[in-house]
């Protein structure tokens, strides 16, 4: 479907605008899913002109996409769709001198992508209203964190409502256009192997696993009034959790799919008083070494407070108070500094009821998400020679190579398109925001309660010592 479009990303000469919106559009009007008459707006206070800009959109561009990929003449026509426009976007006054230059929308669908901080949202909400940018084809996109607390999220919610339908609101998880998430979907509700066995009587335990190199990079000052526990398994984590553990849907549509994850965020167990000590492990890199690297602690990175408390790792131990999940503990995790780049999903089997064989392991399902994409099954098979020796192998679906004819869309570029085509399904819905947060404030009190700053991990590990303990004291232990 093809749309005449004006995309607006407020933010515009920010790391998420040049390292991964723009080069999106790229690739979409490279792949020709993009009207002839779509226009991009980057909008920031930097006071530069549009020759300016488009020389730093090329650099990024560049920078981000398959060299190979990078073609001339397709930038050269990518780069007529796009404008640049200066702006304080606090200033009501100065939406009017925006509505001004982009003219009269004549039918067009018109996207306002918020790729700034939270305490923006409300304002320019209410500034594109006031200017009469806020129609009945507008859409208004928000990147996460929604908020910084169930109240908080409240108040941004109440606001953007104000002003947008919900029907026109983008809650951006970009974790919900990978490839790899999707095809969670597809191998749940579209093999009749699975269903029987994806249920407490054959499923023992599931870890979710975030774990990321990097450090905070140029986000100090938003990170160490964030951590791990908002920036990322509010949402990133708990979006992984509501798929794998998700009633069917009746049909695969917005309203279906975000219903059944809403079910599952209202079922997780509360976790309250001392269950936040014995359930939860905060931890903070220190100095340490990543590739033979040497890398400093966390509270020596720029913009960050020198006796800074906050978690560059989180472990929870969640459980889902349903007829399906009950009794099959969730692990999850994620943090910065950390051994090695991976998001991945482990389905961990029981063991089958009388073992034959003196050596055996459990059959279990991996779903990687990065940095590869790939699913295998675990399973037990006779090793070549003499005697019943045991040995795991795998059966392996690598989706870059089962599609290796297919370029891999990167997420952003499938989530831009469907807000321009105004399909909501992999969005997040007001009530599903807020029921993450109803779980997740409790845990934040607790943590403030009962005191104890974060412990320390080496950078280039897998976290601190007592994350290990969370799994193992259960008999179980972290994937590997």
């Amino acid at each position: 479907m093809s749309i005449s479009c004006d995309m607006l990303v407020f933010g515009g000469t920010g790391d998420l605008a040049l390292h991964k919106l723009i080069p999106a559009l790229y690739y979409l009007h490279r792949e020709k899913r993009l009207h002839d008459d779509v226009r991009i707006l980057a909008i920031a206070r930097q006071d530069i002109d549009l020759d300016a800009y488009l020389t730093l959109a090329e650099r990024h561009i560049r920078a981000q996409i398959t060299p190979s990929d990078f073609e001339a003449d397709m930038w050269k026509a990518f780069s007529q769709r796009l404008d640049y426009f200066s702006m304080d976007a606090t200033q009501r006054g100065e939406f009017v001198r925006l509505a001004h230059h982009l003219g009269q929308p004549e039918g067009r669908v018109r996207v306002h992508y918020l790729a700034t901080a939270p305490n923006l949202f409300e304002p320019i909400a209410s500034n594109l209203e006031s200017a009469g940018l806020a129609g009945e084809e507008a859409r208004i996109v928000l990147e996460k964190p929604i908020g910084h607390s169930l109240e908080s999220a409240l108040e941004i919610n109440e606001a953007i409502g104000n002003v947008f339908p919900e029907s026109r609101i983008y809650r951006i998880d970009h974790y919900l256009g990978k490839e790899t998430v999707q095809n969670l979907m597809a191998l749940r509700f579209a093999n009749a192997l699975f269903e029987p066995i994806w249920r407490s009587g054959q499923i023992d335990h599931v870890q979710i696993t975030v774990a990321e190199t990097l450090g905070v990079e140029e986000r100090g000052s938003y990170y160490d009034h964030a951590g791990a526990m908002r920036d990322m398994l509010q949402n990133h984590l708990l979006q992984l959790l509501c798929l794998v553990a998700m009633e069917a849907p009746v049909r695969f549509d917005a309203k279906s799919i975000r219903g059944e994850k809403v079910k599952i965020l209202e079922a997780l167990k509360p976790i309250t008083g001392n269950d936040v000590q014995d359930k939860t492990v905060r931890g903070q890199y220190v100095a340490g070494q990543i590739g033979g690297n040497d890398v400093q602690a966390y509270y020596f990175e720029k913009d960050v407070d020198n006796d800074s408390d906050t978690e560059t790792f989180v472990a929870v131990k969640a459980e889902i108070d349903n007829w399906r999940w009950a009794g099959v503990p969730f692990y999850l995790r994620t943090g910065k500094r950390m051994a090695k780049k991976r998001s991945e999903i482990i389905i961990t089997f029981k063991q089958v009821p009388h073992m034959l064989f003196t050596k055996g392991e459990v059959n279990r399902l991996v779903i990687r998400l990065q940095p590869e994409e790939s699913i295998s099954l675990q399973l037990m098979a006779k090793a070549p020679g003499k005697g019943m020796q045991l040995e795991p192998v795998e059966l392996d679906l690598n989706l870059a190579h089962a599609f290796s004819s297919t370029r891999r869309w990167e997420a952003y570029e499938r989530l831009l398109l469907d807000v321009i085509e105004g399909d909501s399904t992999l969005f997040m819905r007001r009530d599903e925001v807020e029921a993450a947060w109803n779980w997740v404030d409790p845990i934040l009190r607790g943590w403030q309660s009962h005191y104890r700053k974060p412990r320390p991990y080496p950078a280039g590990t897998d976290g601190p010592d007592q994350a290990h303990q969370l799994i193992e004291h259960q008999g179980r232990k972290w994937w590997r």
